[in-house]
């Protein structure tokens, strides 16, 4: 079979409007297309052909979400801008972008390199690998997914519209290990994020459980239920922070405005109402007699 990468992508733009599908990854699309003859499959390893041509960079409008090394998504050529990767961020090459900006070093850095080394793909690291490694300083956070398909319906659908995979921005004024690392992944405390991606992965707080609180509006789960939820994040989340001490709420505006994180509400130009409607359920549930 020819490799006329022309038809191949018209192909496939025509498969994923016919099907009603918002992108498809190469195995589903190499049997697709050895079924039309267009690109013959690999018999021991399905999708191989199609992978080594968007390794070659033949399919611009294809990506790998997660970066480097992840599973390819194929989506329509029509809908994506291979200039806008939804890699997180395309670090400049020969460059070694800090790991930690230094609260010493805030004043004399700006504030782009904090966000630059904040959203560097290269820095991230899985959930699971990270209890030892969060410092108690200050600082900003950002969590990522690394398969969107993992986030239920319709949330998948609504990242996939962002055309990147954040799905979460937040500071930590005090203490990134109080705050990112336990509240928020590992539910001791009240983590915003904990409790938004609980609800959004269908879990309910117990009825009543917050009758007797003062704060009627930090719900909890069932400790089985939290179990559930960290190891889904731990499984599906990959996280990274950089220490910093400087004007906080400026910062976190101006990240959450430009990317618009699934999962956070406040300061977000696209923050999902279903989202709010969830979280008013699992408060209203927690407060019924």
């Amino acid at each position: 079979m020819s490799k006329n990468i022309k038809a191949i992508i018209n192909y496939l733009d025509t498969y994923l409007t016919r099907s009603g599908k918002q992108s498809v990854d190469p195995v589903e699309a190499n049997a697709v297309l050895a079924k039309a003859g267009l690109l013959e499959d690999s018999g021991d390893r399905p999708g191989k052909p199609l992978r080594k041509l968007l390794r070659d960079g033949k399919f611009p409008h294809a990506f790998q979400s997660a970066g480097k090394g992840s599973a390819w998504t194929i989506p329509h050529s029509s809908k994506y801008n291979s200039r806008n990767a939804p890699t997180i961020d395309n670090p400049v090459k020969n460059e070694k972008p800090a790991r930690v900006v230094k609260t010493t070093q805030v004043a004399s850095i700006d504030i782009s390199q904090i966000e630059k080394s904040l959203m560097n793909e290269k820095n991230f690291k899985s959930a699971t690998v990270i209890d030892n490694l969060v410092p108690h300083s200050s600082g900003i956070y950002c969590i990522r997914i690394s398969d969107i398909n993992a986030l239920p319906k319709p949330f998948d659908s609504f990242l996939e519209e962002r055309i990147h995979n954040i799905i979460y921005i937040g500071i930590a004024t005090e203490s990134l290990n109080k705050r990112f690392l336990n509240q928020e992944l590992r539910a001791k405390g009240h983590g915003t994020f904990f409790r938004s991606i609980g609800a959004v992965l269908g879990h309910r707080p117990p009825k009543s459980s917050l009758t007797t609180k003062a704060n009627k509006r930090n719900y909890k789960f069932a400790p089985t239920d939290e179990r559930k939820i960290i190891n889904w994040i731990n499984e599906n989340l990959q996280v990274n922070w950089v220490e910093f001490s400087g004007d906080f709420e400026s910062m976190e505006t101006r990240l959450i405005t430009k990317y618009r994180p699934l999962i956070n509400l406040a300061k977000n130009p696209m923050a999902l109402q279903l989202l709010s409607e969830l979280r008013k359920e699992c408060v209203r549930i927690a407060n019924e007699q």
